[in-house]
């Protein structure tokens, strides 16, 4: 299996983005903390799988491919 490194477009990093700006909307909008708080947890979940998955491409990580 090849593992190639996903670009700016793709859509892992948009859908990365678009939770975060979910995230700062219910921040800026007083949402209630434990909403704000799962949003926040699932943007830094989607960057966080965003970056191992690059990391793991350039040989800097290790781990499995699922």
């Amino acid at each position: 299996m090849k593992i190639e490194f996903l670009l700016p477009d793709h859509p892992a990093y948009t859908e990365a983005v678009e939770a975060m700006r979910r995230y700062h909307k219910a921040q800026d909008s007083g949402a209630p903390a434990i909403e704000v708080e799962r949003l926040r947890m699932i943007a830094e979940s989607m960057f966080q799988s965003v970056t191992d998955y690059q990391m793991r491409v350039f040989g800097l990580a290790g781990g499995t491919d699922h």
